[in-house]
C-alpha cells in the first residue's frame, strides 16, 4: 500500500480559501451571464417572498382574531397559498438554470483541460499516472460544477435572503430581534470549527480518491498479467487498503458533519427559548403584541436555515478549492517541447531529410531547452554526442542492443522529448524552429508496441487522413491486411476494443502498417514493423517496403537484422554512442559488433555476407 500511495501521492496543495482561485473560476461563468442574472432574481424573489408567511401569521393574530374577521383569515389563507406556489415556481426556475450554468461552465472546462492534456509533451505523462490525470477531468470537475449548482449562485441567495429576513426583524422590534441574534457569535465559532476540519477531510477524500483511480487504471490494463501470475490475492490486499484509507477520510468528515448539525440545531433552540422568554416578557408589559413574537419565531426560523446551508456552501467552496488548484496546476502546465510558429512555406516537401548534430539527451535531466543549465556531474547519458544524417530517399537503419538508445533517437526526431544538447535539423531547419503538427506531419511511424483505438478499422487506418473508403481499402490490400478484414464481421466497419485487444499482434501490427502506408508520409519510422507476423505476411511487406520506400527517408530500428541487409546506411549504437557505421556488406567485413550481433541471430560460426534471411533463436537478445 505504501509504494501505490507514495507513487500516486497529490502534489501538495494551498490551504484555505484563495481568491485568485475564485476569481478564475468566475470567468467559466462569464459566458453565461444571464443565466447568473436571472437565477438571482428568482432567488432574491424567493428571499423576499420568504417573508410573507410571518409577517400574514401577525395580521391574523393581532388583527383578524380579535376582531373576529373571517375574511382576513380566508384572504390571508388565499395569498400565503399563492407565496407557496410562487415560492415554488421560483425555487424550480432557480434550481433548473443553475444546473444548467453548471453543466455549461463544466463542458466547457472538461474541453479545455482535454485540449490542454493533448498538447502536454510525452515527459508530463512519465511523470503523471493516467489515473490522476483521469480524476482531474471526472471528479475535481464534478465538484467544481457543485460550486456553480449549489455553491455561488445559492449562497448569493442565502445572502439576500439573511438581509431581508434581518432587516424585517429589526423594523418589527429591535429588541427582539438582538434576543433572536443573540446566538450568532457562538454559531459563528462552531461554524468556522466545522469548516477548518472539513476541509481537511475534503483534501484528504480527492487524495485517497485519485490512488485508488490510479491503482485501477493501472491493474486494469495489466489484468493479464495480474492473472497470469497469480497476484490477485496481493493485488485485492492492496485495493483493500487503499480503499479502508478512502473510508477512513470520509469517516473523518462524517464525524464533522455529525457534531456540527445539531450543534446548530441546539444552539437555534436556545435562540428560541430566548427569544419565547423576552416575547412573553414584552408581551405581559402590553410592550409588544403575541403577533409580533409569533412572526418572529417564523422568522428566526426562516433567518438560521440559510446561516446553516452557508456554511455548507463554504465547505462546497473549500472543497471546490482543493479541485480547482489540481485542475488548474494541470491547465497551467506548460508543454516541455515549445511548439513555435514558422513561414508555412516549409510545408509539403516531398522527401525529408534529418540530420543529428551532436545530440546529448538524458532522461533524468528532463526538459532544459536549448538554454540549459549546467548538466548535473553524474548525469546518465542515454545518448552521447550522436551525429549522422538520414538523407533524402534513403533507409537509414539502427541497431544494438537493449538500452543503446535507438528508440530515445525517434522520440527526439518526432519531439516527444527535446536534446539537452546539439540539435536535429529537418530538411535543413532545426525541428525545435518547426510547428510540432507540421514536423510531425510528415512522419508516418510504425511501432512495435501497436495501439489501436476501440472504434471501427476503417478510422484505425484512417485516423486524421481525409481519407475516402476507397483508399483506406487499397492501403489494407498493399499490406495484406485485407486479409484480417475480410475475416471480421462487419468488414472495415468492425468495432474493435480497447487497444485493438480483440485482434491478435500480427493482425494489429499488419493494420499499423496499413495506417502507416495511407499516411503516404515523407519519412517513415519503423520499429521493428514486422516483428508480429508470419513468414509469408512478412515477405509480402518486404515486397511492398520496396516500392513503398522509394523515393521516401526512411530509418528503421532494427531487431532481426535480416529484415535490413538492403539499407543504405546501418548505425550500430552501444551505450549511447554510435560504434560503427556503413553497409551491411562493409560491417560484415569489419568484424566488429555488428558482425558479432549477425553471427548471434543467425546461429553461424561464419557468415557468407549475402543477408540471408534466417531465423535465429536468440534474436530477443537485440533490442
Amino acid at each position: 500500500m505504501t509504494t501505490a500511495a507514495t507513487l500516486h501521492e497529490e502534489d501538495t496543495l494551498a490551504r484555505g480559501y484563495d481568491r485568485r482561485l475564485v476569481r478564475r473560476l468566475l470567468t467559466y461563468v462569464g459566458p453565461y451571464k444571464l443565466l447568473v442574472v436571472a437565477a438571482l432574481m428568482l432567488l432574491c424573489i424567493e428571499g423576499v417572498l420568504q417573508l410573507a408567511g410571518p409577517l400574514l401569521t401577525q395580521r391574523v393574530i393581532d388583527v383578524a382574531l380579535p376582531r373576529r374577521d373571517a375574511g382576513i383569515v380566508v384572504t390571508s389563507a388565499v395569498v400565503f397559498t399563492l407565496v407557496l406556489v410562487a415560492q415554488f415556481l421560483c425555487s424550480y426556475g432557480e434550481a433548473w438554470l443553475t444546473g444548467l450554468l453548471g453543466q455549461r461552465a463544466m463542458r466547457d472546462l472538461r474541453i479545455e483541460i482535454f485540449a490542454r492534456l493533448q498538447r502536454l509533451s510525452i515527459p508530463f505523462f512519465d511523470r503523471n499516472p493516467a489515473g490522476r490525470l483521469i480524476t482531474r477531468v471526472t471528479s475535481d470537475v464534478e465538484t467544481l460544477n457543485e460550486l456553480f449548482t449549489s455553491g455561488v449562485v445559492s449562497g448569493l441567495g442565502d445572502l439576500f435572503t439573511l438581509l431581508a429576513i434581518g432587516i424585517a426583524m429589526f423594523v418589527m422590534d429591535w429588541r427582539l430581534a438582538l434576543a433572536a441574534l443573540i446566538v450568532i457569535p457562538l454559531i459563528a465559532w462552531v461554524s468556522h470549527w466545522f469548516q477548518s476540519g472539513v476541509r481537511d477531510s475534503y483534501r484528504d477524500i480527492r487524495t485517497r480518491l485519485a490512488r485508488i483511480n490510479a491503482f485501477l487504471q493501472e491493474r486494469l490494463t495489466g489484468m493479464r498479467i495480474v492473472q497470469l501470475f497469480g497476484r490477485e490475492n496481493r493485488e485485492a490486499e492492496t485495493f483493500r487498503g487503499l480503499n479502508e484509507s478512502h473510508l477512513d477520510a470520509h469517516l473523518r468528515s462524517i464525524t464533522y458533519y455529525a457534531l456540527y448539525f445539531p450543534a446548530i440545531e441546539l444552539l437555534t433552540s436556545i435562540s428560541f427559548a430566548i427569544l419565547i422568554v423576552a416575547g412573553a416578557s414584552f408581551v405581559g408589559g402590553a410592550t409588544l403584541t403575541v403577533g409580533t413574537v409569533a412572526a418572529f419565531l417564523q422568522l428566526g426560523r426562516r433567518f438560521y436555515e440559510p446561516l446553516q446551508d452557508l456554511a455548507e456552501k463554504f465547505n462546497i467552496l473549500q472543497s471546490a478549492m482543493a479541485s480547482s488548484e489540481r485542475v488548474f496546476a494541470l491547465l497551467d502546465t506548460e508543454p516541455s517541447t515549445e511548439d513555435v510558429k514558422v513561414s508555412p512555406s516549409r510545408r509539403g516537401s516531398i522527401s525529408v531529410e534529418v540530420e543529428f548534430e551532436d545530440v546529448w539527451f538524458a532522461y533524468d535531466v528532463g526538459h532544459v531547452g536549448r538554454s540549459a543549465p549546467e548538466q548535473p556531474v553524474k548525469t546518465e547519458w542515454v545518448l552521447k554526442g550522436v551525429s549522422f544524417a538520414a538523407r533524402r530517399g534513403e533507409t537509414l537503419a539502427l541497431v544494438g542492443h537493449t538500452g543503446a538508445g535507438k528508440t530515445t533517437i525517434v522520440n527526439l526526431l518526432m519531439r516527444f522529448y527535446d536534446p539537452q544538447r546539439g540539435r536535429i535539423l529537418v530538411n535543413g531547419v532545426d525541428a525545435r524552429e518547426m510547428p510540432l503538427d507540421e514536423l510531425r506531419g510528415l512522419m508516418a511511424y510504425v511501432q512495435q508496441d501497436i495501439f489501436l483505438f476501440a472504434g471501427d478499422i476503417a478510422t484505425n487506418i484512417r485516423l486524421s487522413n481525409p481519407l475516402s473508403d476507397e483508399a483506406v481499402r487499397i492501403a489494407a490490400e498493399r499490406v495484406g491486411a485485407d486479409r484480417v478484414v475480410r475475416r471480421l464481421p462487419g468488414g472495415y466497419a468492425h468495432r474493435i476494443g480497447e487497444r485493438g485487444s480483440s485482434l491478435s499482434m500480427g493482425e494489429r501490427q499488419l493494420l499499423s502498417f496499413a495506417r502507416a502506408v495511407a499516411a503516404d508520409a515523407s519519412l517513415l519510422i519503423l520499429d521493428e514493423a514486422t516483428s508480429a507476423v508470419d513468414s509469408e505476411i512478412e515477405g509480402q511487406i518486404q515486397h511492398v517496403l520496396g516500392a513503398l520506400l522509394e523515393g521516401r527517408t526512411t530509418i528503421a530500428i532494427a531487431h532481426r537484422l535480416s529484415t535490413i541487409v538492403e539499407a543504405d546506411e546501418i548505425l550500430v549504437l552501444h551505450h549511447g554512442e554510435i560504434v560503427e557505421r556503413g553497409s551491411h556488406a562493409a560491417l560484415l567485413a569489419r568484424g566488429g559488433l555488428y558482425d558479432r550481433l549477425w553471427r548471434l541471430q543467425s546461429g553461424d560460426s561464419g557468415t557468407d555476407g549475402q543477408g540471408t534471411n534466417r531465423r535465429l533463436p536468440l534474436e530477443r537478445t537485440v533490442a
